[in-house]
């Protein structure tokens, strides 16, 4: 078969399963926004670049400013598509992440492909995000839901031309309209379990600190790409002063950048990892807070390894990696009781929850977890044993394969 890959920053989601489907002996081509990542080497890579600034693209302030936006990244993909259809290729399937607007007219440029998206996030359905965390309402009256209404409307043209969805997550899937769910197939993305496994004798030196923390130390951990409101940094920050209070040997860690991923940005020339910081530094000792950014990969795990506690808290939206990497590496979890976790930590069984914005139960139960994390060795077992259900190269990349094979 001949299949095209559509995504923004290719290869995204699809890093696993483009080249494997070469492997297999299929005509593979990708297309991506320039400035996005290094191509794979199994995979031709397409570069197009939108022009936001086309005179009939563009869109007034307010709500039609990000659809107009969508409008120029649809149409620079059609065109490369037309590109690749004038040197004679037409894809039997195109798989197309349509969060940017990309997918929109992949139909009309090649109506006779299988057209699959993937699912990650349908914006405004109750239970979600939108108007979740009272402390930064997402939408107020009328005005702040069409905004949100728009927001979803290349979402659904992509739906209405797709023949199916997969989705990582049952949370995930049950975001969209329920006309769609049906097309939708639930398969995670995959963990590297092989890679992301426990390291009893691991150590991490915090050169800024001048400190090395070994496993077994009382390491509580805190891993977000940006820390914001939408992975429940604000919640940690203020859980730490009593937490510090009841365990008073333990060292914090905190992963994560200075920016904004989810959500609105802090007030301008703020940041929230400051804000929050802020509102608590006067009642905590900063020598066993270490702010430490953003790290690589491998001294990521290095410190998931020697976590004694590992914190994850999240609005109801897209899972993290790193919590199901947590996992296989069978970290004690404490998490928040929202719908993306509780689908897989079971309170007590493979890890521990708590509500969102309880930062003192938060705290409490990090402390107790600690107290008693040598009698939970049964607890960490069990993360690793649902992380292995999630892994890769034997349940994931296969479903990932067939699905796009239509097998």
């Amino acid at each position: 078969m001949k299949i095209l890959f559509i995504h923004q920053n290719f290869p995204g989601q699809f890093v696993h399963v483009a080249p494997a489907l070469a492997a297999r002996g299929h005509q593979v081509v990708a297309l991506g926004v320039e400035g996005g990542r290094p191509a794979l080497p199994q995979v031709p890579h397409i570069l197009h670049a939108p022009d936001a600034a086309q005179p009939d693209l563009q869109a007034p302030a307010g709500p039609l400013k990000e659809w107009s936006a969508k409008l120029a990244r649809a149409r620079s993909c059609a065109q490369a598509m037309e590109r690749l259809q004038a040197q004679g290729f037409v894809p039997d399937v195109v798989f197309a992440h349509p969060g940017w607007g990309e997918a929109l007219h992949v139909k009309d440029v090649f109506p006779g492909c299988r057209l699959l998206i993937y699912g990650e996030y349908y914006y405004g359905k109750e239970g979600g995000d939108t108007n979740f965390d009272p402390e930064f309402p997402s939408t107020q009256g009328w005005p702040g839901q069409a905004k949100l209404r728009l927001k979803n409307t290349h979402l659904l043209h992509a739906m209405a031309a797709a023949d199916g969805g997969l989705s990582p997550t049952h949370f995930q899937k049950s975001r969209h309209p329920a006309w769609f769910q049906p097309r939708i197939e639930v398969i995670h993305d995959g963990i590297e379990t092989g890679r992301f496994v426990p390291g009893p004798g691991q150590s991490v030196r915090l050169a800024q600190a001048g400190i090395t923390l070994r496993a077994g130390d009382e390491v509580v951990t805190f891993v977000a790409r940006q820390l914001e409101p939408y992975r429940g940094y604000h919640t940690f920050m203020r859980a730490l002063p009593l937490l510090q209070r009841l365990r008073p040997q333990a060292h914090v860690v905190i992963v994560g950048g200075n920016s904004v991923a989810y959500g609105a940005a802090a007030p301008a020339g703020q940041s929230w990892r400051q804000i929050f910081l802020d509102e608590v530094r006067e009642r905590l000792d900063l020598q066993r807070v270490h702010f430490v950014g953003t790290l690589p990969h491998a001294v990521l795990t290095q410190l998931l390894q020697v976590s004694a506690v590992h914190t994850y808290l999240t609005y109801p939206f897209v899972l993290s990696w790193s919590m199901l990497e947590a996992l296989s590496i069978g970290c004690l979890i404490v998490g928040s009781r929202t719908a993306p976790v509780e689908e897989v930590i079971e309170d007590g069984r493979n890890g521990f929850l708590v509500d969102f914005f309880d930062a003192d139960a938060l705290a409490r139960r990090i402390a107790e977890v600690l107290d008693n994390r040598q009698a939970l060795a049964h607890v960490r077992h069990a993360a690793r044993q649902t992380a292995l259900e999630y892994d890769l190269s034997t349940r994931c990349l296969p479903g990932w394969v067939r699905f796009v094979e239509g097998g």
